[in-house]
């Protein structure tokens, strides 16, 4: 049974793999058919066209034992597989990322975990790493050559940030600076050697929403990568994909997972792309181990459930904070008043679960709402089930300049507010307390 498994393993679900053309010469001769996953044959393959996020979530991708008929992917805790005629025709054929040979190439849980997340990304494939990082950098050395030029923004997570202001020129890499809201700075920060766009979708840590469906057109006249951050969003609230990105990029750490137990990472989009990040990740050892990988399918089988409470709680806590007196000012794309229009057309199921504010009194007062919380924790991270509070001044950001947070718009009192799934009164009623207990540095 397990041979005939193999035999069909990597003749199913054969596509041309699509998406605009890569400005590098080598992306642009990747023309023969690939196989949409990788997948087994006895994964459940679900149409992302014909159902809902909550369906893919539980459903896509799960591997369907046909031995035991568990229901569930049983855990493959093996680093390697007998080999067989197949395997040795995948090595003759380049097509090893397809086949059970060695868990650095490939493991069942991986891929029972990858086609759900490309499911849910209406992508062709997905690959997961072993953290939001290591699939940003694998993602980004791959797409790019030595001399490239990738055009970003200071509004990053600082680890993204840092990678490219410390490291992408040790690579060869050059790589510009500009407003992630302004289409034009954008545009005129194209050069002829530029090769990707990278930005977040929704901004760390001011929530300021990317022109998605204007970069992914500039992408395409000038042949470049379009590779965008969604962990604040979830592809449960966007798939830009479906808006012309080639590569989504999420910690899966965060709402993928949900449940602040895991590292992981994920990347998205059309096969021939993520067949040559697959192989940069080769290299660079940054794979996710079968254990892992069923704590993040797991993890992922609540995600349209989870997100809707997050999504619900963090708007209506938005709303409550605006109306605060000791908050000077609150970031949600779903408030009045919100800068960036073109948000209103993308964000049709929802703004995510975050919610960033400022508190009257600046930072001092910021550090003493934080000491007086009880539901909600003071702790980095976010996208989990429990809410999370931090200051990006003395976190995610510390690694800027004062300068260059103001120039960002990281004013003194900033908190990023990670809304969890706990009753929306019970995380009033905490804030409420806490923020009354600054008053007397406000004053």
């Amino acid at each position: 049974m397990a041979k005939s498994i193999l035999k069909e393993w990597a003749g199913r679900f054969r596509s041309e793999a699509t998406g605009v053309s890569a400005k590098t010469e080598w992306a642009d001769q990747l023309t023969r058919a690939r196989n949409a996953g990788p997948r087994m044959t006895n994964q459940t393959t679900i149409d992302p066209a014909r159902h809902g996020p909550g369906t893919l979530a539980v459903h896509a991708g799960t591997y369907n034992d046909p031995i035991t008929g568990a229901v569930g992917t049983p855990v493959f805790a093996a680093t390697t597989f007998l080999f067989q005629k197949e395997s040795y025709e995948a090595f003759d054929q380049g097509m090893i990322r397809d086949y059970p040979i060695y868990t650095r190439y490939g493991n069942p849980n991986q891929w029972a975990v990858q086609e759900k997340v490309a499911a849910l990304e209406h992508a062709e494939s997905a690959i997961v790493f072993s953290s939001g990082m290591a699939a940003i950098s694998t993602t980004l050395l791959a797409l790019t050559n030595k001399g490239g030029h990738i055009v970003t923004a200071r509004d990053l997570y600082g680890g993204s940030y840092n990678l490219m202001r410390e490291d992408m020129h040790q690579f060869g890499r050059e790589v510009t600076f500009v407003d992630p809201m302004d289409i034009d700075a954008i545009t005129a920060a194209v050069r002829s050697n530029t090769e990707v766009l990278f930005f977040e979708t929704l901004t760390n840590p001011l929530l300021k929403f990317a022109p998605v469906k204007a970069l992914a057109k500039l992408a395409a006249e000038n042949n470049i990568f379009l590779v965008l951050d969604n962990t604040f969003l979830s592809p449960c609230c966007l798939t830009p994909v479906d808006d012309g990105a080639h590569v989504v990029i999420h910690s899966g750490t965060k709402y993928l997972n949900g449940h602040s137990d895991l590292i992981a990472g994920t990347a998205a989009g059309s096969r021939k792309y993520l067949d040559m990040i697959w192989a940069q990740m080769l290299k660079l050892g940054g794979s996710l181990n079968p254990q892992d990988c069923a704590i993040l399918e797991r993890g992922m089988k609540t995600l349209a459930l989870r997100m809707k409470a997050h999504t619900e709680n963090a708007l209506a806590l938005a709303e409550w904070l605006s109306r605060h007196p000791a908050v000077a000012r609150v970031y949600h794309p779903a408030l009045p008043g919100y800068p960036y229009p073109w948000a209103a057309e993308s964000l049709t199921r929802g703004s995510g679960g975050m919610v960033s504010f400022e508190v009257k009194g600046g930072d001092k007062a910021g550090l003493k709402l934080m000491e007086n919380l009880k539901l909600v924790h003071a702790a980095t991270s976010l996208g989990g089930v429990e809410s999370l509070i931090s200051m990006p001044f003395n976190t995610s950001h510390s690694s800027l300049i004062d300068r260059q947070r103001r120039e960002v718009g990281i004013n003194p009192g900033l908190m990023r507010l990670s809304v969890g799934i706990e009753d929306i009164e019970d995380l009033k009623a905490d804030l409420d307390r806490a923020l009354g207990a600054i008053g007397d540095i406000r004053q």
